[in-house]
C-alpha cells in the first residue's frame, strides 16, 4: 500500500511553481534548471513548452523534474529560444497526467500554452457557464478557464485577449503563457502569488522565485509588480497594466515557510525574514531551556533567530534523512510507527537530560507536532517547549496553497493550552499577528488596509470566494430539500 509520508501529510502544501524563458539559446534546457530550483513549490508533476519559431514542443509527466527532464531524448525534441515550464502540487483538480501544466491550445489567432500559480476562486462558476455555451474540457484545473476564456472572446489579438480573460477571474495568480513569438507574464491586481523579472544575455526570464535566476546565472531585474503584465518578444520587454489598481496582499507564508530561503522576494531576503521572526517570537514567548532545535528543514532558519535573540543554544537535535521520498511503502501496522523515523530521527546526544525548544513553521492538523514531541521525549528530553513561527493557521486557504478544510486545523478547534496538550508539550506559542507584521518591518498589522494577505490566520479574505459561497448555497439548498 503507498501511503504518504507521516510527516508530508501535516504540512500546508506548496502551491505551483512558473518559468517563462524568451530570447535565450536552449531555453528549454535552462526551464530545466529553474524548475529544479523551484521543485520545492511541486512535486507531483512537471512540463514545458517550447516554440521553435514555427512549432510548439511539449513534454509533460508525473513525478519530479530530474526523473523526467534528464534525458537528451526528452529535452534535445524542445527546441527554440523560448519555453515556459511548471511544477505542479495540485490544489484544484486530481493528480492525473491530463491536470499537468502549461495547457496548450489551438485558437483562431495560433497556438497559446498557459501555466499557473495560484487559484481562481470563481473558476467552477465560469466553468459551468462555458460548458453550457458548449466547451469542452479536458482537465479538471481551474487554469484551463483561462485559454477557453479567450478562446470566447472574438476580438483582439493574443494579448488582448489574455487581458479579457483575466478580467473575468477572480482570486490570486501569476501566470506564463507562451504564444508564436511572445511569452507573457502577469501578476493578479493583488500581487498575492510572486514573480521576477531577470535577464540572460539578450533574453529574458520570468520565474516565480529569484533562486530560479540564480541557477541559471542571470540577473535579477525586478519584481513584476501587481497587477502588471509583461511581455517578452523581439522588441524586448513591454510592460502593462490593464487592471484597476488595487491593495497589495502579497502572501505573508511565502516569507514563513513556502519561499526557498535563499529566494528575495519583494526585496526581502526569505532567510532574513525568517530569522527575524524567530527573533520576535523569543521575545514574545520566552521561556527557561537549555537548547533551541529547529524541526528540519523549514524551521532552521527561525530557530536561528531564536536561538540568537533568546541567547540559548542552538543544536541539530533532529536529523533530516534527505533520501526518503515523498510516499514509501506501509504493509502493517508496526512499519507505519516504524516509518515516522525514516524522515526524522532524534540526535539524542543534543536531546537528552536538556529542556528543549522545538520551532516550526505551523501547525496544521497537529499529527506532526504530536509525532516530534513523542519523539524527543523518548530520546530524554526532560522538558519539550514548541514556538511556531507563524500565527495559529485556523482559516483555509482558496488563494493556491492546499489546506485542509476548516475542520480539520487544530486551531480552529482548540484553545492553544488545548493544542499544547494534544501534541504532548509542556507549552506551545505562536508569534502573534502584530509580532509577525514587526519581523517585517511594519510597526503592527494595519486592520483597515493590512499589507499582506494572511487569511490562513485571520479569515480576512482580500477577493471574493464565489465557488465557496455557491457550494455554500448549494448545500444550504440541499439541506432545505431534505428536510422538507
Amino acid at each position: 500500500m503507498l501511503m504518504t509520508h507521516p510527516f508530508d501529510d501535516d504540512h500546508l502544501k506548496e502551491e505551483c511553481g512558473i518559468i517563462g524563458i524568451f530570447g535565450v539559446d536552449e531555453a528549454a534546457t535552462r526551464t530545466v534548471l529553474g524548475l529544479h530550483a523551484l521543485q520545492h513549490r511541486g512535486q507531483e508533476a512537471a512540463g514545458i513548452v517550447s516554440h521553435d519559431g514555427e512549432t510548439f514542443n511539449s513534454h509533460r509527466a508525473m513525478g519530479h523534474v530530474a526523473d523526467n527532464f534528464s534525458a537528451e531524448s526528452v529535452v534535445g525534441p524542445l527546441k527554440g529560444r523560448a519555453a515556459i515550464g511548471h511544477v505542479r502540487y495540485s490544489t484544484t483538480g486530481e493528480t492525473a497526467l491530463r491536470n499537468v501544466q502549461p495547457f496548450f491550445a489551438e485558437l483562431a489567432f495560433g497556438g497559446i500554452a498557459v501555466a499557473h500559480n495560484g487559484n481562481l476562486t470563481n473558476a467552477a462558476a465560469i466553468r459551468r457557464e462555458l460548458v453550457k455555451r458548449g466547451s469542452i474540457f479536458q482537465a479538471s484545473s481551474d487554469t484551463e478557464v483561462i485559454p477557453h476564456l479567450m478562446a470566447t472572446h472574438l476580438r483582439g489579438n493574443v494579448v488582448d485577449r489574455l487581458i479579457n480573460a483575466l478580467h473575468q477571474v477572480e482570486g490570486a495568480y501569476s501566470i506564463v503563457a507562451i504564444a508564436k513569438d511572445m511569452v507573457i507574464g502577469v501578476r493578479d491586481p493583488l500581487g498575492v502569488r510572486p514573480m521576477v523579472l531577470g535577464k540572460l544575455g539578450d533574453g529574458y526570464i520570468l520565474a516565480s522565485e529569484t533562486c530560479a535566476l540564480d541557477i541559471m546565472s542571470a540577473e535579477y531585474i525586478r519584481d513584476v509588480d501587481a497587477g502588471e503584465m509583461i511581455i517578452l518578444d523581439k522588441n524586448g520587454i513591454t510592460s502593462m497594466r490593464p487592471f484597476s489598481p488595487a491593495k497589495h496582499r502579497f502572501c505573508v507564508f511565502e516569507y514563513i515557510y513556502f519561499a526557498r530561503p535563499d529566494s528575495v522576494m519583494e526585496g526581502v531576503s526569505v532567510y532574513d525574514a525568517r530569522k527575524r521572526i524567530g527573533a520576535e517570537l523569543s521575545r514574545e514567548a520566552a521561556v527557561d531551556a537549555d537548547v533551541v532545535i529547529p524541526v528540519p528543514d523549514s524551521g532552521v532558519p527561525a530557530a536561528l533567530g531564536y536561538a540568537e535573540g533568546s541567547g540559548i543554544p542552538f543544536e541539530y537535535g533532529i536529523i533530516r534523512n534527505h533520501y526518503v521520498g515523498r510516499t514509501f511503502i506501509e504493509p502493517t501496522d508496526q512499519i507505519r510507527h516504524l516509518g515516522v523515523k525514516l524522515k526524522h530521527n532524534a540526535n539524542r546526544a543534543k536531546v537528552a537530560g536538556k529542556r528543549i525548544i522545538l520551532v516550526d513553521d505551523s501547525i496544521v492538523r497537529g499529527t506532526t507536532s504530536k509525532k516530534i514531541v513523542e519523539m524527543m521525549r523518548q530520546a530524554g528530553a526532560t522538558e519539550v517547549h514548541m514556538r511556531i513561527s507563524s500565527p495559529p493557521t485556523s482559516h483555509s486557504c482558496f488563494y493556491g496553497i492546499d489546506t485542509p478544510e476548516r475542520s480539520k486545523l487544530l486551531a480552529a478547534r482548540m484553545s492553544i493550552q488545548e493544542m499544547a496538550d494534544f501534541i504532548g508539550a509542556d507549552s506551545l506559542a505562536f508569534i502573534s499577528l502584530d509580532g509577525l507584521y514587526r519581523a517585517m518591518g511594519h510597526q503592527g498589522r494595519d486592520k483597515a488596509n493590512p499589507q499582506y494577505c494572511d487569511a490562513c490566520f485571520t479569515g480576512d479574505y482580500p477577493t471574493e470566494l464565489t465557488d465557496q459561497s455557491n457550494d455554500k448555497i448549494t448545500q444550504l439548498s440541499l439541506l432545505a430539500e431534505k428536510s422538507a
